[in-house]
């Protein structure tokens, strides 16, 4: 079996509501896995196991600091997603300015 590539990583680390909470937390600035586990009630191993994966998908890396492991957000990884939603978001700019120029047809049948 062949491992995924690194947008399918992104995107299945990315489905996880928790992991996108923390990756909300860590854009303000880099955190401890304590810092990190205090707003959920989850274990510290299972906050751990969703480090790994955010770690896994390139979208955090973790430094060693003595004892400490400070996690930081690497939004690189999220260029990967941007890139493909780029490709979809011409069709959804072509469909949304189809909709705006039946609606000011729309709008001049109206006022005739």
């Amino acid at each position: 079996m062949q491992s995924p590539d690194p947008l399918s990583k992104t995107l299945a680390a990315l489905a996880d509501p928790t992991r996108r909470a923390i990756l909300e937390r860590l854009s303000r600035g880099e955190a401890t896995v304590n810092e990190l586990a205090e707003p959920f009630d989850i274990s510290l191993p299972a906050v751990s196991r969703h480090l790994k994966v955010l770690e896994n998908a390139g979208l955090i890396t973790r430094g060693r600091e003595a004892q400490w492991r400070p996690c930081q957000l690497a939004p690189q990884a999220l260029k990967h997603v941007d890139d493909w939603l780029a490709y979809y978001r011409r069709f959804w700019t072509g469909s949304f300015d189809k909709m705006d120029a039946y609606i000011a047809t729309l709008k001049n049948k109206d006022k005739q």
